[in-house]
């Protein structure tokens, strides 16, 4: 079985996605985190063509996010 993100992984996410939005952060290293955790959540539901669906873009704005193509 897949290691699904846990409620604290998420709820720190959050935190720190409020406070890049108030106050600045990377955004960056918060596009790959979310992007790690829908990888994880769709590594979970390996029948879910929309969470891959959805890992995947989030996987690509991560990466453009590090200034990828």
């Amino acid at each position: 079985m897949s290691d699904r993100p846990t409620l604290d992984e998420i709820s720190a996410l959050l935190t720190d996605l409020k406070t890049a939005c108030t106050i600045g952060g990377n955004s960056a290293e918060l596009a790959d985190r979310k992007a790690g955790m829908l990888e994880r959540v769709a590594d979970a539901m390996p029948g879910d063509q929309e969470a891959a669906d959805v890992a995947r873009t989030a996987r690509v704005a991560a990466h453009r996010a590090r200034g990828g193509e």
